[in-house]
């Protein structure tokens, strides 16, 4: 990721629409799947810290770490988010085996070489029973100016993510697109006017634009939290578990 795009995550991620939506949704996703208590919750890839913030304000009990390749992103993230916050690869977890009880990350394995060996990284790191919640963009076709900006290497369809995920040993519990309502006018503006300086799409909209956004969520957010799912969208979630029994995954 381009060293100015953290700058711009940590200066809109708490009051842009995406965001908002994307922290509720992982938010919702953790609570569904993790007994009560002080569960050991690791952010893969936590950027500046933004959904580590909103998970300490609204789950203290939980015993959140985070993690992220880049020092500027790990130094606003501690200057912000406060607990364990480490400089490291989500490729290679400098974290002890079956050490958390869930892992999260946002849209991270698709920026590293070897997506495989991201995903078996976060099965060594969970412990048997425990789970991981994955956000991809999604699509390849959607491939974008916004993509090389934010460090992209891919986007993935459901079945790519069902797959990779798969192959690591995790089994999917739960699978969908999300970001639809929005799809149509991101399809415009990447892929049918795109701007004359590609610059990423992680800014704040008019405060009218904002409102219209966070209402269109808020439908998807219900709707989804009611157990639906959506047949397209911008970007992918998926809930996936490691198995009770299971031991290091041998591919």
């Amino acid at each position: 990721m381009q060293p100015d795009e953290y700058r711009k995550m940590a200066e809109v991620e708490d009051t842009m629409w995406y965001y908002r939506a994307l922290h509720r949704h992982v938010e919702r996703s953790l609570t569904a799947v993790l007994p009560a208590g002080g569960a050991r919750v690791l952010d893969a890839g936590c950027g500046t810290g933004g959904l580590l913030c909103r998970l300490h304000a609204t789950r203290p009990e939980w015993v959140l770490t985070g993690l992220d390749l880049s020092p500027l992103a790990v130094g606003r993230a501690r200057g912000r988010a406060g607990g364990e916050i480490v400089q490291g690869s989500i490729a290679a977890l400098p974290f002890a085996d079956a050490q958390f009880d869930a892992i999260v990350s946002c849209d991270v394995v698709c920026q590293v070489a070897d997506p495989t060996q991201a995903v078996r990284e976060i099965h060594r790191c969970l412990r048997p029973g425990g789970f991981v919640v994955l956000t991809m963009p999604a699509y390849q076709w959607m491939y974008s100016y916004h993509d090389r900006e934010v460090g992209n290497l891919r986007r993935y369809s459901r079945g790519e993510v069902n797959t990779l995920l798969g192959d690591a040993g995790l089994a999917v519990r739960h699978n969908t697109y999300w970001n639809t309502l929005p799809f149509p006018l991101a399809v415009v503006r990447r892929k049918l006017l795109p701007p004359a300086a590609p610059a990423s799409d992680v800014r704040l909209f008019p405060a009218p634009v904002e409102a219209g956004f966070n209402a269109l969520m808020a439908v998807e957010h219900a709707w989804l939290g009611a157990g639906g799912r959506l047949p397209v969208g911008n970007s992918v979630l998926t809930v996936a578990q490691k198995s009770q029994q299971s031991g290091p995954h041998t591919p």
